[in-house]
């Protein structure tokens, strides 16, 4: 990533990522004379207020630069409907299960302990710096639940070891899906969110099969910027049905990934590895903001805890992002 000591201003870095026609141009459209209908997010909310729901949108192993080549309009209209970064860090090692677990604990694998993608609670070799009654390093489900009992939690995936560094008891709903299959868990998302449409409730929504073009095909192959169009058109179906049913409006959006990837692989510490794009959308978020301060996949929990009105464990690492939210 190049790197400069002067301000970039905010077109010129929505240019520089291609945002501009997808950002600024959609956003000039949305949100003038039908700013405030449905489908669209609210102008004048208070920066702290209470989330009536949060999706996040998690795929594996997108790259800054696959995210800026793939043609993923749905992507890019919740990018430039919110505050987005293009330098987000990952934690190290650059792989799969040590950064989920960074994402949904506010921590890295120092304090929570999962340094690879054969960690299992049975495996862990390195202690945790905490653990709940059951072995487990509190997550965000865990916190959302101890704050806030009613709040709905439901965690759909496709790549088995993912759950594993997450105790079950506080999620509601759990869906895997083999073979890479994804498409239904987007249905149940909807489906889980529309049930507890009168409840708070934190959704998260996770694809591996666009890693897995990745080891197959190669980073930046033709097949991996299809898989990352392939699941963009299942979040505009998945958009669509939310605004349908009038979900859209008052729901926070989190765009997230783990890791780059160069050649058929990760793992390493080059920037295409370690430097990911992370968004977030929704009432009381800026529109069209460049997150200019450092950002980092551990800041997701705590950003997260924030929107419900909740305080982050003293354990966790990762910080609440303050310059994204309306003043």
């Amino acid at each position: 990533m190049e790197s400069s000591s002067h301000e970039v201003s905010r077109r010129s870095f929505l240019n520089r990522f291609g945002l501009a026609a997808a950002g600024v141009a959609a956003a000039n459209t949305a949100f003038s004379a039908t700013e405030h209908a449905a489908g669209t997010f609210p102008h004048s909310v208070p920066a702290l207020v209470r989330a009536k729901r949060a999706l996040m949108i998690s795929l594996d192993g997108i790259c800054v630069e696959g995210f800026q080549k793939a043609h993923a309009p749905h992507l890019r209209e919740l990018m430039s409907e919110g505050a987005f970064s293009l330098d987000t860090r990952v934690v190290m090692p650059s792989i799969t299960l040590p950064n989920w677990t960074s994402h949904l604990t506010g921590s890295g694998p120092e304090q929570h302990g999962v340094f690879d993608n054969n960690w299992t609670p049975a495996k862990s070799a390195y202690p945790a710096v905490r653990k709940d009654g059951d072995g487990y390093y509190p997550s965000v489900f865990q916190v959302l639940k101890e704050s806030n009992p009613s709040c709905k939690t439901a965690f759909y995936y496709n790549w088995k070891p993912l759950s594993y560094p997450f105790n079950e008891k506080y999620l509601d709903e759990t869906e895997f899906l083999k073979n890479d299959a994804y498409a239904f868990n987007y249905e149940q998302a909807f489906r889980f969110m529309k049930k507890h449409r009168n409840a708070p409730a934190a959704v998260f929504l996770y694809s591996v099969h666009t890693d897995h073009a990745g080891h197959r095909h190669g980073w930046m192959s033709p097949e991996y910027l299809q898989a990352i169009e392939e699941a963009d058109q299942q979040i505009g179906i998945l958009f669509q049905k939310l605004k349908q049913e009038g979900l859209y409006r008052d729901t926070h959006f989190l765009f997230l990934t783990d890791h780059g990837g160069i050649g058929k692989g990760h793992g390493g510490t080059s920037a295409a590895e370690m430097i990911v794009p992370w968004g977030i959308a929704g009432p009381g978020i800026k529109r069209n903001f460049q997150i200019s301060e450092p950002n980092n996949t551990t800041n997701t929990a705590p950003m997260l805890l924030h929107l419900f009105g909740g305080t982050p464990r003293p354990e966790w690492t990762g910080k609440v992002i303050e310059s994204v939210f309306l003043q």
